[in-house]
């Protein structure tokens, strides 16, 4: 099913001739309002100790619970990406995030609650000030260094975060 199929009533009149425009739209043909459906704004930490071990994060939430991860997650309101990214590694690990770089991005979907939310994840390269502190917080149950050697992407529970792994790899590997 499209999400767009979910949405029944327009957001702006609160009519019920809500069509579909497109594949990527919806129109009201009382207000005349049009909706897009974007994908949600979401980040990836890639963090990295001294000794070129990764900072990976056991799910304890579902979506993929019990599977590895990477720290980040959605964009909340008027923040940049590098903000977020920030936010997320501090909410989820404790750690604070002193400089990002910017990698790369990969479309992916997130079925939250039963709606399947279409993400743009954004991946970033993340130094932080204290890599000893680390501890699993928020939707995290545990956190590990993984020595680059030993990751395996399947492990990992969400598709862009396993392609972003494998991307990763092949750009950073010793």
């Amino acid at each position: 099913m499209h999400p767009l199929e979910l949405f029944k009533y327009c957001p702006r009149c609160g009519s019920s001739h809500f069509e579909e425009r497109n594949e990527k739209a919806k129109k009201c043909t009382d207000c005349g309002f049009v909706y897009y459906f974007n994908p949600s704004a979401a980040t990836v930490a890639f963090i990295l100790n001294p000794q070129r071990e990764l900072l990976v994060c056991r799910r304890a939430k579902e979506p993929a619970k019990g599977t590895l991860d990477l720290p980040g997650g959605f964009l909340d309101m008027y923040e940049t990406a590098e903000d977020g990214v920030g936010r997320e590694v501090k909410e989820e690990t404790g750690l604070c995030v002193s400089k990002t770089s910017y990698l790369f991005s990969l479309p992916n979907t997130y079925l939250y609650s039963g709606f399947l939310v279409h993400t743009l994840d954004m991946f970033f390269l993340c130094l932080v000030d204290d890599c000893t502190s680390v501890k699993a917080m928020d939707d995290v149950a545990e956190t590990c260094w993984m020595p680059l050697n030993e990751i395996c992407p399947s492990d990992f529970g969400l598709d862009s975060v396993q392609k972003g792994i494998i991307r990763f790899l092949k750009e950073h590997a010793i």
